[in-house]
């Protein structure tokens, strides 16, 4: 087996979980199969219920785990699809040894951080490396942090282990100076000098910088690092994310990789996809702009999947799409806001707070003929919205929002209404996650309607993340306002996809089409919905 390590140091959110990516790209396409895990050294068991503010958004895998965003980048980057063994938390680390300790398998030991929680460690990177060619083990945090300590302590011996079959890639910012005009080296080498401190070396630094680092700063970092001066990689600030397979791959950073792991006989990468991609990039044929309404919009993070998966239709159609994020509590104050876009999207989400602004958003779509994308949360609200204002159904909302709601045409399934017309709520102490809907699952479509001409099959496979359902009980009234429901769980009781057939292009999905889209292969759902916005754009200036 054979493991890429990749540290980070200095400060946080540098782009380890692209840079990890980007290199397992690389290896892929020289012919390796690729396996990537990310080691989280915060205490929370999974991010599920952590504040997408600190934390971005929560990627859902194949199999409904709760997992870091950078799972997402591994999955959009290589092809390569993640599980429960790809994620693992300080959190989860603990559990898995404390259960072990009740269980007695300790024999009574006393239980410690070497070799109890280290040894835990290992064995999950071996659980999640599978029989991969190469897998590739990102340490999340900074050298130097307390709660990452157990997680480099571990890989220092697997370093030890595995003799040859380890690199170490330690990724790092070289600063730039505006007032002198200095590129200043000084944080690297406190760095590198922090992460050999504890017993790894690394063979390879890339580092960050707005700029490519000069012949002088490189050979100044490899004398004081300890490094090759061909082992320091500049991974400059580029203006797309896919172009940095292509990047590293110009300075041979496969190449010292493999070199360094002894593997012969490889074949050269072939990254024409990577490239064909970059030419629609650079030379759109169309613009739109498009409002992602959301009460987390100031940290893009917290949208990472959705505001990819539109960057991929817009490659897919070579069209250059401009998202303009808009906060929900600012629309409610302003619906001026929408007036010059050209789609409007709603993303997922859970909670009360500026929900009355993506309602407003959902009708305004509607009423005006916009393009119109909703997902799980968005596909609730206009559902809300229609049951209001078409179908004359007054007070009409999700009990999630307003458990005394007269018409509660989104609930949970164990809250809708029994035969005598009683509401069943849900015990205000129960488990919030005890009816959540997580991963893959099977959607019917109805041949006539406007997801299937994406799909261009009866029967997909989308990833979920929800608890609230559409409420059956208001099918009848819904459908004969006008709504259409085209998309139901495989036995028919769960709606999943609404559409309004008198709309240019209204759809709302109950699943996460975002979490399945790929810069090679966008998601037949945005890529429909970024066509249509183009269509209306080019209708709207005639």
């Amino acid at each position: 087996m054979n493991y890429i390590f990749v540290t980070g140091g200095v400060v946080s959110s540098l782009g380890k979980g692209i840079a990890c990516s980007s290199i397992g790209t690389i290896l892929e396409a020289r012919g390796f199969k690729l396996s990537l895990i990310k080691l989280d050294p915060y205490i929370n068991v999974d991010p599920g219920t952590m504040n997408p503010f600190q934390h971005g958004e929560v990627y859902v895998t194949a199999d409904g785990s709760e997992t870091d965003l950078d799972i997402g980048h591994y999955e959009r980057f290589v092809n390569f699809q993640a599980n429960r063994n790809h994620n693992h938390t300080t959190g989860q680390i603990y559990e898995r040894v404390l259960r072990k300790e009740r269980r007695g398998d300790y024999l009574g030991a006393t239980v410690q951080v070497i070799p109890h929680v280290t040894n835990e460690i290992k064995d999950a990177i071996g659980e999640g490396a599978g029989d991969s060619d190469i897998t590739i083990v990102e340490i999340g945090g900074t050298v130097g942090d307390i709660e990452s300590l157990p997680f480099l302590e571990a890989i220092r011996q697997m370093g030890m282990e595995q003799n040859n079959n380890v690199v170490y890639v330690h990724l790092t910012l070289v600063p730039y100076l505006e007032t002198s005009g200095e590129i200043k080296t000084k944080p690297t080498q406190h760095s590198v000098k922090e992460l050999r401190s504890i017993g790894i070396q690394p063979d390879i630094l890339l580092c960050r910088s707005r700029k490519e680092l000069p012949l002088a700063e490189k050979r100044k970092i490899a004398l004081f690092t300890n490094v090759r001066e061909q082992d320091v990689i500049s991974a400059i600030d580029l203006d797309d994310i896919y172009r940095i397979p292509l990047w590293f791959h110009k300075q041979q950073i496969d190449e010292l990789i493999v070199s360094k792991l002894g593997l012969v006989d490889i074949p050269p990468a072939d990254l024409s996809e990577w490239q064909r991609m970059a030419v629609s990039y650079d030379a759109p044929e169309s613009q739109v702009k498009i409002a992602l309404i959301g009460k987390y919009v100031s940290l893009v993070d917290a949208y990472m999947s959705v505001n990819e998966a539109l960057a991929h239709a817009g490659l897919a159609l070579r069209s250059s799409v401009e998202i303009i994020h808009i906060d929900t509590e600012g629309l409610q104050q302003d619906p001026s806001l929408l007036d010059n876009v050209d789609g409007i999207l709603v993303p997922g989400g859970f909670g009360e707070r500026g929900i009355e602004g993506k309602i407003l958003a959902a009708g305004y779509a509607r009423q005006n003929k916009v393009p119109y994308l909703g997902i799980c949360l968005g596909m609730q609200v206009a559902v809300i919205e229609f049951a209001r204002n078409v179908a004359q159904l007054n007070g009409a909302d999700s009990s999630e929002f307003n458990p005394n709601t007269p018409h509660p045409v989104i609930a949970l399934v164990t809250e809708w209404q029994d035969r005598e017309g009683g509401i069943q709520q849900r015990d205000e102490n129960s488990d919030k996650g005890g009816s959540m809907r997580l991963g893959v699952q099977r959607c019917q479509l109805d041949k006539n309607s406007e997801s299937y001409k994406q799909y261009q099959q009866e029967t997909i496979d989308e990833r979920h993340r929800h608890r609230y359902e559409f409420n059956n009980l208001y099918k009848d009234k819904l459908q004969q306002a006008g709504l259409k429901l085209v998309g139901y769980s495989m036995n028919k009781d769960l709606v999943e996809v609404i559409e309004l057939p008198d709309h240019p292009w209204f759809v709302g999905t109950q699943f996460h089409p975002e979490f399945i889209s790929t810069p090679r292969k966008a998601s037949p759902l945005f890529r429909g919905f970024v066509q249509a916005t183009i269509q209306y754009k080019q209708a709207r200036l005639k």
